[in-house]
């Protein structure tokens, strides 16, 4: 792989991260009031996502992409669980799939397929 690819991964990879971090910190706002659960889980996870734009663009290594592998696993299975209990429960959770999780879980999903392709691509 040449270095350009290799570059546009490692970008590509920050971006991903980065928009689903800032996407997790708007919706801190909306569900503050009501779900302070969802609040906390969506600054958290924002914040750890927007960090994360640094591993990636520094090229900080192996060992900070399986992390962040892992990290972005764990929130998105953390959606999938929150939207089984809205499917079981409807009144545990807010209802309904917003578009905004939609993209949240699009540029989840994509980091870890750049992000694994990085680590494969290294040996």
């Amino acid at each position: 792989m040449t270095n350009a690819k290799r570059s546009i991964l490692y970008f590509g990879a920050a971006v991903c991260t980065g928009i689903a971090g800032i996407l997790h910190l708007i919706l801190v706002s909306s569900s503050i009031n009501s779900h302070l659960e969802y609040a906390t889980f969506f600054l958290i996870s924002g914040v750890a996502q927007i960090f994360w734009v640094v591993p990636m663009v520094k090229k900080w290594g192996r060992t900070w992409y399986v992390i962040g592998i892992a990290g972005t696993l764990v929130m998105v299975g953390l959606t999938g669980y929150v939207i089984v209990n809205i499917v079981e429960n409807p009144q545990s959770a807010p209802p309904g799939v917003s578009e905004m999780a939609v993209a949240i879980e699009v540029l989840q999903v994509s980091y870890v397929i750049m992000t694994g392709i990085i680590i494969a691509k290294r040996g």
